[in-house]
């Protein structure tokens, strides 16, 4: 291959990418101070990625009842905006491009976690998972069915948050609406057992997604909003593929045409999927033809699929998650063809440089 896909530049609405490689948005808990904001140590982790066409930043919290897992920033406080500008200053100084991920995770939380608090979902349904909580793992309990103000407030959480993040100096956010959490809690109909105009039809059951999007173009131009999608997540989560999964999910892939959204990142399978009925086992491939924007794919790349996901032309930009967590030159080991780093997965969510700064770069 003479000039990698990979390695070309990209123009996403105005906003120039070096090369179409993609950090994808990864969890590290590494934000263990009082005010769960990043720190000078996260800043110097995603400067040493910034040659990343795009940085998609871990997930970060719009609320305090967002709140699912130990450690993790959030984007709610002036703390936050002030320790995420920090980040973003570095990237850019780097010459690096990066969006915020903004995050709810529903059910998957635990009253530990929430002052005592029950956390809220869709319906009162337990995804009987493990919730990571401070000293270790338990069980999750039965949410508490969200109202009509609960949903109302969420709204504007994530408006704030947009709002927030562009004061923080973001280039965009990415509204987490996979994996499980809150939104696709909403899309499924194992969680979703609601009759009111959030639960139902597949209309109903993405309604929730779609105000957000129109609350944050009320602070800020829609082209720097991304959405994230899993539509086979199952048997992860809590979350089973249904007969409605992939209906509501090519639903809301082709209303997204309607907005001038920076991109699609979708999620390949997180497990086999080509036993299960109603799920899709090919995602970018299934989806491409519903959508005419900017596709991001996931999931499992190599620089070799990677390349031939983009030459093929199911997707635009192709994100890397494990393989950008221990190799922060990745972009230049693509380019080499060079081994990657082994990552060292006991140290994916301890505190610390270790397992986070440390990983060694090819010179």
């Amino acid at each position: 291959m003479k000039e990698q896909p990979l390695l070309q530049p990209y123009d996403m609405k105005g906003l120039q990418l070096k090369n179409r490689i993609v950090m994808a948005p990864m969890t590290r808990s590494r934000s263990d101070n009082p005010e769960t904001a990043a720190t000078e140590l996260t800043a110097q982790y995603y400067e040493q990625r910034a040659d990343a066409g795009l940085i998609i930043s871990e997930g970060t919290y719009v609320s305090r009842e967002a709140t699912g897992y130990v450690n993790v920033p959030g984007i709610y406080t002036e703390a936050h905006i002030k320790g995420w500008k920090i980040v973003t200053e570095a990237v850019h100084k780097k010459g690096g491009k990066i969006f915020a991920q903004i995050w709810h995770v529903g059910r998957i939380s635990h009253p530990d976690l929430l002052d005592g608090n029950l956390p809220f979902a869709p319906s009162a349904l337990n995804p009987n998972i493990k919730a990571y909580v401070p000293g270790g793992f338990k069980e999750t309990v039965t949410p508490r069915e969200m109202t009509i103000e609960d949903i109302k407030r969420t709204i504007g959480d994530f408006r704030q948050a947009g709002a927030n993040a562009m004061k923080a100096g973001f280039d965009g956010v990415e509204i987490h609406s996979a994996n499980g959490y809150l939104f696709q809690q909403f899309f499924n109909l194992y969680s979703n057992h609601r009759t009111d105009e959030y639960g139902g039809s597949i209309e109903n059951r993405a309604r929730l997604l779609f105000e957000v999007i129109e609350e944050l173009a009320t602070v800020m131009p829609l082209n720097r909003v991304g959405l994230r999608l899993n539509p086979s997540l199952h048997n992860a989560q809590g979350m089973m593929v249904d007969e409605g999964s992939i209906p509501v999910h090519e639903y809301i892939v082709t209303r997204l045409n309607d907005y001038d959204l920076a991109y699609l990142h979708l999620t390949e399978p997180f497990t086999p999927v080509a036993d299960v009925p109603f799920a899709v086992e090919h995602v970018a491939r299934h989806f491409r033809p519903l959508y005419k924007g900017t596709l991001i794919i996931n999931k499992g790349f190599t620089g070799e699929s990677g390349n031939k996901v983009i030459a093929d032309g199911d997707a635009d930009l192709v994100a890397f998650g494990v393989p950008f967590l221990a190799n922060p030159d990745l972009v230049e080991r693509i380019k080499k063809q060079a081994p990657l780093n082994a990552p060292d997965m006991a140290t994916f969510y301890t505190p610390g440089p270790k397992g986070y700064v440390d990983y060694p770069t090819l010179a």
